[in-house]
């Protein structure tokens, strides 16, 4: 699973042809052995559970990143390479 972007202690990573589960664009976040998946859409959280100021600062990169995210999304479930995004700073 490709890594899209790391900030704050947080990876953010896309799995390949990983529409099945959530039948919505998301991608998977990591953070002191915790993982969530979020919604590009909304950044509402699907599954899991963060600390509530760490998932903050993932939303706030969605809102920012949300094209590029929809981009990512359009190869990994094709297959194909994703590519990086800034991380938030």
């Amino acid at each position: 699973m490709p890594i899209l972007s790391m900030f704050y202690g947080i990876v953010i990573r896309m799995y390949f042809y990983d529409d099945q589960q959530h039948h919505v664009p998301h991608f998977h976040a990591e953070y002191a052995g915790k993982r969530v998946v979020f919604s590009i859409s909304n950044g509402e959280v699907l599954a899991g559970k963060l600390p509530s100021g760490k998932a903050r600062l993932v939303q706030a990169w969605i809102e920012i990143h949300r094209e590029e995210l929809l981009a990512n999304w359009e190869l990994a479930v094709n297959g194909e390479e994703v590519f990086k995004i800034e991380p938030l700073r």
